[in-house]
């Protein structure tokens, strides 16, 4: 009996892990919402970001994880944005160092903001996990539209973020 209960628990880790590999969370689509959030740490995450702003799909845009060397300035002209779009639009954070400090931060931020709902960009492979910590981190009626930046991640770094996402799924449902 115990040996079937391993192996049924195999199964369905190798099962969990087939699907977080091969259907990665995917682009939005043109959805507009209050805020656009990065959760920094990939490329391709702040121009995607920056991108939804220029199309209009936010109208500002949280960048979580911030480096705090990097100054507003450096960053400004790092990514070619105006003063004047920085000014307006733009906020920096530079609170977290990780995942679940990201959504903290961004929560934060958000409520500050008044924001009824939020854009979350972030890599593919990451999306599940920082998805799961924002909806942790925001009231219930909160709406986050998930946009996914396609990559192309190695086996192992989709491997270690499995695990992760099953970690923090289960301290979730374990916190109540």
């Amino acid at each position: 009996m115990f040996r079937r209960f391993i192996s049924l628990l195999a199964l369905c880790w190798l099962l969990g892990f087939a699907w977080f590999a091969m259907f990665l969370p995917q682009p939005a689509g043109d959805e507009r919402t209050d805020a656009a959030v990065v959760f920094t740490g990939g490329e391709g995450r702040i121009p995607r970001g920056l991108e939804v702003l220029d199309r209009k799909q936010a109208p500002h845009l949280f960048i979580s994880g911030v480096d705090r060397e990097v100054k507003p300035g450096e960053f400004r002209a790092e990514y070619d944005i105006s003063s004047a779009r920085m000014k307006c639009c733009v906020t920096l954070g530079y609170a977290s160092v990780d995942t679940r400090g990201n959504a903290a931060e961004t929560a934060a931020w958000l409520r500050q903001r008044k924001a009824r709902s939020a854009r979350l960009i972030t890599s593919d492979w990451h999306m599940r996990r920082a998805a799961l910590e924002l909806e942790g981190a925001v009231p219930d009626d909160f709406r986050i539209v998930r946009d996914a930046v396609p990559t192309q991640p190695k086996l192992e770094t989709l491997f270690k973020e499995y695990h992760k996402f099953l970690a923090r799924g289960l301290a979730r449902l374990w916190e109540g």
